[in-house]
C-alpha cells in the first residue's frame, strides 16, 4: 500500500553541505588562450567557482523543497525497495497512464515543471481529452528512493516499475517515457511489462541483440558514435567498473559531485550561447542537492556496473523486438544520438518519429515544449 511522503530536509544537513561548499580549496586549471571559458578539459574552473559562490550566498535550497512537495508523492515497498514517486491524476473521465523515468545524473526533478501540463492540459491552453494520470518515480539507489543492497540493472528496474503501475496502482495500460536510463527502463517494460500499451524515447536505450550496422548512413553514424564515446565516455568506464573507488571522493566533496555532474549537463545539452540560456543555476544546483541531501551519489552509480552483471531473466534472442509501438523524440544532441531509422526500426516497432532541431539530453528540461506536444501527440493513438 503507498504511504503518503513529503521531502523534509533538515537545516543541520543543509549547513553541513554549504560548509563545505565555503571551506573547498580552490586548485589550478590549464590556462593559456581561449581556455578561461573552455570546458575541454572537463568542468570549468570559472563557472565552477561562480555556480559554488552562488550555491553559497542565494542559493535556497527550502525554497526548492517546497517546489518538490508541490505534487503528492508516496512511498511503496516493491521488490524489498521502497520506490519514491510522483502520482498526479489527471483531467477529465479517462486520462491515460504514463511513467516518467529519469536517467543518470538525473533525478525527479527534470520533470517536475511538465507534470501539471501532461495531467492538467486544459490548464495551459490545451485540451483536457490529452490527459495522463502521471507518474514519476525516482530509480532505485537514487534520491528519494530506498537503495539496493547491490548494484542492479535497468531490466530489474522496469520489472519494479511495472509492478508499481500495474499491481500497486492498478494502471495497467500505461505508456512509459524515458531518456537516458529511463529509456533503458522503458525499453524493458515496452519489451515484457505485463501492464505496458506504449513506449516513448527520446534516446536509444535498448536495442536488439547482435545487431550491426548494414547500410552506408549506419556504419557512418556507428564510427561517429564510437569517436564520440571515446571522448566523452570516461565516467561510463568508471561509473561501471569501479564506482565504489570514485565514491569515496564525490560522497565527501559537495562540489566534486557537482563538477561530475554538471559537466554531464553542460556536454550532452544544446549549448549554443550561454549555458545559463539553457539551465539557471537554480536548476542545476537543486539537481545536484537531491544527490546531496539523500546521500545517493554512490548507489546511483552502481546502476552502470549493475547494467553488467544483474543477469536476471530469460537472455534476449538476436532479433528479438519491441513490438508495443513505440515513438522516437530525436533531439540533435547528445551523449550517443539516435542511429538512423532503419536501424532502430530493426530493435523497435516504431510508429511515430520527431526530429527536433534544438535540444539535447535532459530534454524535458531543455525543450519542455516539444517533449509536452510529442508525448500529447503520440498518446492521441492510444485514446
Amino acid at each position: 500500500m503507498p504511504q503518503p511522503f513529503r521531502i523534509e530536509v533538515s537545516q543541520a544537513t543543509i549547513n553541513a553541505i554549504l560548509r563545505k561548499v565555503r571551506s573547498y580549496e580552490w586548485h589550478e586549471a590549464p590556462q593559456g588562450p581561449g581556455l578561461e571559458d573552455s570546458w575541454a578539459y572537463g568542468a570549468n574552473l570559472k563557472y565552477m567557482r561562480e555556480l559554488c559562490r552562488y550555491w553559497v550566498e542565494n542559493y535556497d535550497w527550502f525554497h526548492w523543497q517546497d517546489e518538490l512537495n508541490r505534487f503528492a508523492q508516496f512511498q511503496a515497498e516493491v521488490d524489498g525497495i521502497a520506490l519514491h514517486f510522483y502520482h498526479e491524476p489527471g483531467s477529465g473521465t479517462a486520462p491515460l497512464p504514463l511513467i516518467l523515468s529519469h536517467g543518470w545524473p538525473g533525478s525527479v526533478f527534470e520533470f517536475l515543471h511538465i507534470i501539471d501540463r501532461l495531467a492538467h492540459p486544459e490548464r495551459h491552453g490545451g485540451d483536457v481529452r490529452d490527459a495522463f494520470t502521471v507518474i514519476v518515480p525516482s530509480l532505485p539507489g537514487y534520491g528519494f528512493s530506498g537503495k539496493p543492497v547491490r548494484p542492479i540493472s535497468p531490466r530489474t528496474i522496469a520489472r519494479m516499475f511495472d509492478t508499481l503501475m500495474t499491481d500497486v496502482l492498478n494502471l495497467p495500460g500505461y505508456i512509459a517515457q524515458g531518456g537516458d536510463w529511463g529509456s533503458a527502463v522503458s525499453g524493458w517494460m515496452g519489451y515484457e511489462g505485463k501492464g505496458c500499451r506504449a513506449i516513448h524515447l527520446n534516446m536509444m536505450g535498448w536495442r536488439t541483440p547482435a545487431d550491426a550496422p548494414q547500410s552506408e548512413e549506419e556504419k557512418e553514424h556507428a564510427a561517429r558514435a564510437e569517436q564520440l564515446f571515446n571522448m566523452e565516455g570516461a565516467y561510463f568506464r568508471e561509473q561501471s567498473t569501479k564506482p565504489q573507488t570514485l565514491s569515496y571522493a564525490m560522497m565527501d566533496s559537495p562540489v566534486g559531485a557537482c563538477a561530475w555532474i554538471v559537466e554531464k549537463f553542460y556536454g550532452w545539452s544544446d549549448i549554443r550561447s550561454d549555458f545559463e540560456a539553457v539551465y539557471s543555476k537554480d536548476q542545476l544546483l537543486t539537481n545536484v542537492m537531491i544527490y546531496l541531501v539523500t546521500r545517493s551519489f554512490n548507489t546511483a552509480t552502481w546502476l552502470y556496473r549493475g547494467l553488467f552483471e544483474d543477469m536476471s531473466g530469460e537472455p534476449v534472442p538476436p532479433g528479438a523486438r519491441i513490438e508495443r509501438p513505440v515513438a522516437i523524440a530525436r533531439f540533435p544532441v547528445d551523449l550517443i544520438p539516435f542511429p538512423p531509422r532503419s536501424q532502430v526500426e530493426r530493435s523497435m516497432n516504431v510508429v511515430r518519429w520527431s526530429e527536433f532541431t534544438e535540444g539535447g539530453h535532459f530534454a524535458a528540461l531543455e525543450r519542455p515544449d516539444d517533449i509536452v506536444y510529442d508525448i500529447q501527440s503520440f498518446g492521441r493513438g492510444f485514446r
